[in-house]
């Protein structure tokens, strides 16, 4: 599959190479910027079909809590489901919430116990007014397709949940074969403790009680594998849930494990993970399949252009596409200057709506704030000479779950070359919080526990 290449521009419509390599580099961003309409209107997604031919398209975010990054995946997503043939929209959440939406989703009926979805902090993150509209119209038009197989599906690449992640494994095996839950259910007996705290689980693994908890799950993810024709037979879709379900149990064990210790190794466990989940998925989907992937910046725009690549020896989801799939993965990054955020100021804490400061001078958030473009794409294809200017290493901003705007430099600036960690960028100059969702967003009809029931 070769990508799309980007249009000629007209001879009249940029200067020569030479006059804008010598030109002020914000007044350069602002030359290349293609504007970009509100976001509801449908030129906005109509912008980005120059990616569909791609077998992935990474959407980043450079916050998890700002409603035009969501609005803006949100909106591209339904395109390339719609109009060219993508059916899998794979997420930075763990798989067993997700799941609970993809059997919505794909009109299945709920478990007889189905768990919350995404109850664990950060619960914003998911549980908001644009993912639960984006989750509704995905069963609409999944309504619409006679053929199950070409519905599209929301799936959780993360790893976090493995308390909900060992009772799938236990209900699924309960189901198929009695006897191997009652297996499973004794190799998994070194986990019970520390289902609800996991991240306790390294320093009790440290010592020799314990020792012997990796290669329970492993052995009972391999007897699982070593089935999977028997159990696939009886229910594919299922096999696939409960087969992932046990991939996060081994990696979890592992995360929570090496995560003790602190460094680079439990970051790219996790990335690692995300990216087996996602080429298990495609696997899953057969050889035409296409996936869009909702992640923040720092897992998809690729981490060997970035400080956390080149200094911590850290790895991630946008780096394992590129050397996989090469130029059928789209890694496209988004980026503002101010506004406002939901975000908490310390893990597990209640979020609060806060200020985003201005970007620092020396940031390429403040060169794209001075191009004047309020709202633009930057395709780094399209413009050779703006392309090498970009890549050289500039602060970036990177805002998690967690926002500290009093030591923002520390905390949320890091080195990255723009043009060789993204293929696109995507800027709004002033963004919004992401709204929570609460009672009152839920739609009539809807039972109250599936999927996004309070």
């Amino acid at each position: 599959m070769q990508p799309s290449r980007p249009p000629a521009a007209p001879p009249d419509a940029l200067q020569s190479a030479g006059a804008q390599a010598a030109a002020p580099l914000a007044e350069h961003i602002a030359r290349a910027a293609e504007p970009l309409p509100e976001i509801d209107d449908a030129a906005f997604a109509r912008a980005f079909d120059r990616f569909a031919d791609r077998r992935v398209v990474l959407l980043g975010e450079a916050s998890h809590g700002t409603s035009e990054f969501y609005r803006a995946r949100a909106a591209i997503t339904r395109r390339l489901i719609e109009e060219h043939g993508f059916t899998l929209v794979a997420v930075e959440a763990d798989w067993p919430d997700a799941a609970a939406v993809n059997r919505y989703v794909a009109h299945h009926a709920p478990r007889a116990e189905e768990a919350r979805a995404f109850h664990r902090f950060p619960d914003w993150m998911w549980r908001n007014t644009v993912v639960e509209g984006f989750v509704h119209w995905l069963r609409t038009h999944n309504a619409r397709l006679p053929d199950p197989a070409a519905r599209a599906g929301f799936y959780g690449l993360d790893l976090y949940n493995l308390r909900d992640a060992i009772a799938e494994v236990l209900a699924y095996l309960d189901r198929v074969d009695p006897q191997a839950a009652r297996v499973a259910r004794e190799r998994f007996g070194c986990l019970t403790p520390w289902q609800k705290d996991p991240a306790v689980y390294g320093r009790a693994a440290l010592t020799e009680g314990y020792a012997a908890c990796e290669e329970e799950v492993v052995t009972q993810l391999r007897d699982l594998l070593a089935h999977r024709l028997d159990y696939a037979a009886q229910d594919g879709e299922s096999f696939l849930d409960a087969a992932q379900n046990a991939r996060l149990i081994r990696a979890a064990e592992r995360y929570y494990r090496i995560m003790y210790y602190g460094g680079a190794e439990s970051w790219n466990l996790r990335d690692t993970h995300m990216f087996e989940t996602l080429s298990n998925l495609l696997a899953a989907r057969g050889p035409e399949a296409k996936a869009v992937v909702w992640a923040h910046n720092s897992h998809i725009g690729d981490a060997r252009a970035t400080e956390i690549g080149a200094l911590r020896g850290e790895l991630n989801l946008g780096q394992l596409c590129r050397e996989r799939w090469g130029d059928e993965a789209a890694l496209i990054g988004f980026g503002t200057n101010t506004g406002t955020v939901a975000a908490a100021s310390d893990w597990g804490g209640p979020m609060e709506v806060k200020r985003v400061r201005p970007a620092r001078a020396d940031s390429v958030e403040r060169l794209c704030h001075e191009s004047g473009v309020g709202r633009f794409l930057l395709d780094h294809r399209r413009d050779p000479a703006l392309a090498e200017r970009l890549a050289e290493a500039r602060l970036e901003r990177f805002i998690g779950v967690i926002y500290r705007p009093e030591s923002e430099l520390l905390s949320h600036y890091a080195d990255a070359a723009l043009s060789r960690q993204f293929d696109a960028w995507v800027w709004f100059d002033e963004t919004e919080a992401v709204t929570p969702l609460r009672a009152e967003h839920l739609r009539a009809g809807v039972p109250d526990t599936y999927p996004f029931g309070l």
